[in-house]
């Protein structure tokens, strides 16, 4: 399966600009059918933790924009975006995932906000790991700080996954994190990681970029370094498969501990 990762250059909480700048970006890149297409944490806002202007108008104006995306390109989309949440003057930082028809098939609600950043006081924390199909993949999303929590990467491998998504708004300044932790996901679960992140700067932090593909062995087979760009890349289930078959390491995970 095409993977294709957005790593674009967020305009400050302007939905609209930033719909048109990756649209953009796509419009320049040949779109396989039956592909994937991964956007980063809040990629229409940025990492704004102003309710207000997250959640105006969601879920329907950024769905909106994705399920269409999804359609035209007859690809899987995953996207992070602001919903609103049943907690008054709160919200939840989400990952929606939509088919090649158009249609929601997965929300997830980001399980750990940072609280370094004040998130825990804007943003409702999740409390479900999703594992839904994506061709021959079963796959599980997770947004940024979520890679520091390697726990639910293993819940996830134990509910069947072989292939995580994980999208970011991650800080230059600690980009070797990123880049260490997500290879380290991949290796130890023995499945492929899609991490996409943004480049450029908003008002309080500049962002390191780095979206990569992981294969399951912990091999970089995609990379988009620190500029804004499409990165895409080739994945295929047999390589896990074929991995956990030959170093059972998933196959020796005990249950009892």
């Amino acid at each position: 399966m095409n993977v294709y990762c957005i790593q674009d250059s967020i305009v400050w909480e302007n939905k609209l600009s930033n719909f048109k700048r990756v649209s953009s970006l796509i419009e320049k890149t040949k779109i396989i059918e039956y592909s994937l297409i991964v956007f980063p944490e809040m990629f229409a806002t940025g990492f704004s933790l102003n309710f207000f202007v997250t959640t105006a108008n969601e879920p329907k104006l950024t769905e909106t924009f994705l399920s269409e995306l999804a359609k035209e390109k007859r690809s899987w989309v995953i996207a992070g975006l602001t919903l609103p949440s049943i907690q008054e003057n709160r919200g939840k930082n989400c990952a929606v995932a939509f088919d090649p028809n158009g249609k929601k098939i997965s929300e997830y609600t980001k399980i750990h906000p940072i609280s370094l950043l004040g998130e825990k006081e804007t943003h409702v924390a999740g409390d479900k790991i999703k594992c839904f199909p994506i061709r021959d993949f079963q796959v599980s999303p997770f947004i940024c700080y979520d890679l520091r929590f390697p726990e639910i990467f293993r819940s996830a491998v134990k509910m069947g996954t072989n292939l995580f998504v994980v999208i970011a708004c991650w800080p230059k300044k600690r980009i070797e994190h990123w880049t260490t932790l997500i290879r380290a996901r991949a290796i130890e679960n023995q499945a492929y990681i899609v991490g996409v992140n943004r480049v450029g700067e908003d008002p309080h932090l500049e962002y390191g970029g780095r979206s990569l593909v992981i294969t399951p062995k912990g091999e970089i087979i995609g990379d988009g370094k620190e500029k804004e760009a499409v990165i895409e890349a080739w994945i295929d289930k047999y390589k896990v498969d074929a991995w956990r078959d030959q170093f059972p390491a998933v196959k020796d995970i005990r249950d009892d501990l």
